[in-house]
């Protein structure tokens, strides 16, 4: 269905040519899901937005084919090109929020696309809409049909999303990213169905993502790209048991899995031993039937219904559940930027919930107390450097200034693994990793007892999650921090906490020390979050390798005897 041979692709910068695609050629028949993997800048995204010719300005196509069912992609009129997208190749994009129009009603958004592609008129284009809404899976969908993007979660969006990539029924779907930011559950969802209106419609379709647990259970092929090579490709199973390329080991590697440490997502130079954390039984932060309600348009929300619990000193606890549990609620209580309703939150034996949240900046026990939030670029300010964004806290509540606000600046960039040239960068001038270590660095700037992590390597590649975790690991040995690390992704659960908390409907169903609830959970809740999760499969041990030589040179024996 689709043939690519030796495509390249440049981009014209500031300081030069930039080669972010160098001779990829691959194909994909028809009825099969190809996945392509690999770490940010490696050229996937790039590789898909020249195949439907949606390059940024500065970007072209420099050598290679693009062949769709007999159709030369490079080289056919734009005009040809606007009514093959949407109606022969459609794409799920990376964002479901910024793709799709804040002021305009979904149902709209859907219509035109049918519009465009004359495959509704003005009679029938709304019952069209609804239709790809309810293929989607989207209950209520004449109600859904008037919402706009804001009214809706992130799983939704996403749904809506997929809705308006198959209203025209394509025979290509090119999904990049499609579950960044969703939770477990939402994950699962949205995948099955992209596979099975897949499977049912006859279509193809390239999975574009960095989650390589993802893309081995939903893929019939892998590729793995680096710096905008191919550099390996096969069979999922064997790519995760038996990858060829250091960069695809390094990737397996650090891909979490049961049964790893988080020192084993590391490669083996630079792993050093874990180090020894001893949790004391004494609590650090007592919350006692916390209550959280909103005034809403049909009545009263109750994100949060009367729940307790405790982190003791030096303990990491996990917060997990899907979107709308109220995980994000209780953590922006705990860190007061939000009042509660009604409860106690105690802090060192204090009840800061009586402190309103507006006059606790002020609080001297302001400085305790901070977070690592899920966004590193949008928690960062766009116009500060790095060494401003990490000096904010001490010039703040620190009240530190000159020689000494510079050295303990550059201590925090030691500490996170910052170098130094980069503290005078923006950043949009670093790295994913690189500002969530800036991000850290902030955090831990005034020497908190307690951090409260959301999310924090929710959109980062495996690699620099990896790197980021086993940060953490250390800053909590160092500093003795205690953490309450909010996620959906268990398997990251599973290697950092010693304490897990389940959260449905803003109540606790389950919660335990973190192997028992991960190895035997006993609430169907719980039971569904840990089935959902994507399981990557077993990396093959250097005995199994070995046999597997054995086998493959026996069977070019018998071969060449026969």
């Amino acid at each position: 269905m689709l043939s690519v041979k030796d495509l390249s692709v440049i981009f014209q910068t500031r300081r030069g040519v930039v080669d972010a695609v160098r001779g990829v050629s691959f194909e994909v028949a028809k009825g099969e899901i190809l996945g392509i993997v690999g770490e940010s800048g490696s050229g996937k995204s790039v590789t898909s937005y020249a195949l439907m010719r949606i390059l940024d300005a500065g970007g072209m196509i420099k050598a290679g084919e693009a062949t769709y069912s007999g159709i030369d992609l490079r080289r056919a009129a734009e005009r040809d090109m606007r009514d093959i997208r949407g109606r022969e190749i459609s794409m799920i994009f990376q964002n479901p929020r910024a793709a799709l129009n804040p002021i305009r009603k979904v149902g709209h958004q859907i219509e035109d696309v049918l519009h465009q592609h004359a495959r509704a008129t003005r009679q029938d284009a709304r019952a069209k809409a609804i239709a790809a809404m309810e293929a989607v899976k989207i209950k209520d969908a004449e109600q859904r049909y008037n919402a706009y993007p804001f009214e809706l979660s992130g799983g939704m969006c996403q749904r809506i999303v997929c809705a308006i990539a198959l209203a025209c029924d394509p025979r290509l779907l090119i999904a990049d990213e499609p579950t960044t930011g969703l939770d477990i559950t939402t994950q699962k969802a949205v995948m099955d169905l992209v596979r099975d209106l897949i499977r049912e419609r006859a279509m193809s379709s390239i999975l574009i993502t960095h989650d390589l647990g993802l893309a081995a259970q939903y893929c019939d092929r892998l590729i793995v790209m680096k710096d905008g090579l191919i550099v390996e490709q096969g069979d999922p199973v064997q790519i995760f048991s038996r990858p060829q390329h250091p960069y695809s080991r390094k990737l397996v590697d650090a891909t979490p899995r049961a049964g790893a440490t988080v020192r084993d997502l590391l490669p083996a130079d630079i792993r050093a031993p874990e180090p020894q954390i001893v949790a004391s039984d004494k609590p650090l932060v007592e919350v006692r039937d916390l209550v959280k309600t909103y005034a809403g348009k049909s009545g009263a929300v109750h994100a949060v219904k009367g729940i307790s619990f405790t982190v003791n000193q030096g303990q990491c606890v996990g917060l997990v559940g899907e979107s709308g549990c109220g995980k994000s609620t209780t953590s922006e209580i705990l860190v007061r930027l939000m009042d509660a309703t009604s409860g106690e939150v105690f802090f060192d034996g204090e009840d800061i919930a009586q402190t309103p949240a507006r006059g606790f900046a002020r609080d001297p026990r302001r400085a305790d107390i901070q977070m690592v939030f899920q966004d590193a670029t949008d928690s960062l300010n766009p116009r500060h450097t790095a060494r401003q964004a990490i000096a904010e806290p001490l010039r703040r509540l620190g009240r530190m200034r000159g020689a000494a606000l510079g050295t303990r600046i550059e201590e925090l960039a030691g500490l996170v693994g910052l170098p130094l040239p980069l503290l005078d960068r923006f950043p949009h001038q670093l790295s994913g990793g690189q500002k969530a270590r800036v991000g850290i660095a902030r955090a831990v700037a005034l020497d908190p007892k307690f951090l409260i992590l959301d999310e924090p390597t929710a959109a980062l590649d495996v690699s620099i999650q990896a790197v980021v975790l086993n940060l953490l690991v250390d800053l909590r040995a160092k500093l003795g921090l205690s953490y309450l690390f909010v996620s959906h992704d268990l398997h990251v659960v599973r290697l950092l906490c010693d304490y897990v908390i389940v959260m449905k409907d803003g109540l606790i169903v389950e919660e335990g020390l973190a192997h028992h609830v991960m190895s035997d959970p006993q609430n169907p809740y719980t039971k569904s979050l840990i089935a959902a999760a994507p399981k990557p499969p077993e990396r093959a041990t250097p005995k199994d390798q070995l046999e597997a030589i054995d086998a493959q040179h026996a069977t070019l024996h018998d071969k060449r005897a026969s």
